[in-house]
């Protein structure tokens, strides 16, 4: 069996915030028979038991929303108690959690730091450029909201990163938005593209164009270049570094298929993708169907192969190996046909033409100091011993910690 991780929604889309640009808000809809989603304590412990009950090289929960946190402490405390229950011997457990952290407390808090949760928090800049969209059901904005849950998750030293949605509210102000969170002490950055249709396949008035995103990415990479290439990780550009130096695609919309993940609502019914949970993808249930099933149905599999289905103008671009004709969820369908051109293409063109020879100078480097580590650590030496601690600050002098940089190719 292939392995993979699971993204988790058990509180389905429900939230304590009404972001304008959400798109899993109106997945509520698919479960009409209750106004409140959660997921059951027997949704719960069979999902947990059954996955680790595959063979995976390390048992990957991602826990979003919706608000994941509005399950509460003590639904958190049974996820743990649980994978520690079912875990095979020797097994590594890993868990994320996307939040808007309004609703982390002391608490919480101190639970993700002791069983070391990976949180993503959602803030998109400044007050200025968050409040707007990122608000509550009557109208606030959230912006106090999100710093005030940020300081709980420094208080217990939980590992978090920032999750930016570049939309059409702080699409020109990319370099604002990046001091802005490194100023506040934020080493960890993922920014997403918002590309959202409406019914009649039109872009939303506030989802971003090619020309735009191309445009941010550049005006982001010149001021991370300029001052924090090896201070500063941004996923994508982290993730454009792992394609040059070591032909891996970490994160999905560089990937050639769709099959990374499987999504399991509240329920326990399972889906392909997050940006894809709709009834007539939907693989089974964790109650009733078994994983291997549910990978091997020929509904996932014909999902998976749309990503290789791209335009044909995909295969003459220089770039195609970075996006893989770019996300399905990105391209305009007409029906069932996924080979749409992507509207960010032309973004992503003028991004990758921008920066590529500094990428190549950035890979040269980090080959350079690998081969130094090697050697250095060929073999213990009264001047040189064994490789720092997973959690120590690694010795190329990055500021991240070892696990995070060069320790990720120490086999």
């Amino acid at each position: 069996m292939r392995p993979f991780s699971l993204l988790v929604k058990p509180a389905s889309a429900d939230c304590n915030l009404r972001c304008r640009y959400c798109f899993y808000l109106g997945k509520q809809f698919l479960y009409p028979e209750t106004a409140r989603h959660r997921m059951s304590p027997d949704v719960l412990e069979r999902m947990i038991h059954s996955y680790m009950a595959t063979v995976q090289p390390q048992y990957a929960f991602g826990w979003q929303g919706g608000e994941p946190t509005l399950m509460g402490l003590d639904f958190f405390r049974q996820i743990t108690e649980l994978q520690q229950r079912h875990a095979p011997r020797g097994a590594t457990i890993a868990n994320g959690l996307q939040t808007n952290a309004t609703l982390i407390d002391d608490a919480l808090a101190e639970h993700l730091a002791r069983f070391q949760f990976l949180v993503g928090v959602s803030l998109d800049g400044p007050p200025e450029l968050h409040d707007g969209n990122r608000i509550t059901i009557d109208g606030r904005g959230t912006h106090a909201d999100v710093m005030r849950g940020i300081a709980h998750l420094r208080e217990h030293r939980v590992e978090f990163n920032i999750l930016t949605l570049v939309n059409q509210a702080n699409v020109r102000q990319a370099p604002a938005i990046y001091r802005y969170l490194v100023d506040q002490g934020f080493r960890f950055h993922q920014y997403i593209e918002c590309v959202e249709y409406d019914a009649a396949g039109q872009l939303q008035p506030y989802a971003i164009n090619g020309p735009e995103w191309g445009d941010f990415l550049c005006a982001l990479f010149d001021a991370w270049y300029a001052e924090d290439a090896r201070r500063v990780s941004i996923r994508l550009f982290d993730s454009i570094l792992a394609m040059r130096v070591d032909g891996v695609a970490n994160t999905c919309h560089m990937a050639t298929d769709c099959c990374q993940y499987l999504v399991v609502e509240h329920n326990g019914d399972v889906y392909p993708c997050d940006f894809f949970v709709t009834p007539d993808l939907k693989l089974g249930n964790v109650m009733t169907d078994t994983w291997e099933a549910m990978l091997e149905s020929p509904v996932y599999g014909s999902f998976g192969a749309r990503k290789r289905q791209w335009n044909e103008r995909c295969d003459a671009c220089e770039y195609a190996r970075y996006c893989a004709g770019d996300c399905p969820k990105n391209r305009p369908l007409h029906g069932h046909d996924p080979r749409g051109l992507s509207p960010l293409c032309e973004g992503w063109k003028r991004f990758y033409a921008h920066t590529n020879e500094r990428f190549d100078e950035l890979a040269r480097q980090i080959r350079s100091e690998r081969a130094h580590r090697d050697q250095l650590w060929k073999g213990p030496s009264p001047t040189h011993g064994s490789p720092p601690s997973r959690n120590a600050d690694c010795p190329c002098g990055s500021g991240r910690k070892y696990k995070r940089c060069c320790g990720k190719a120490t086999p």
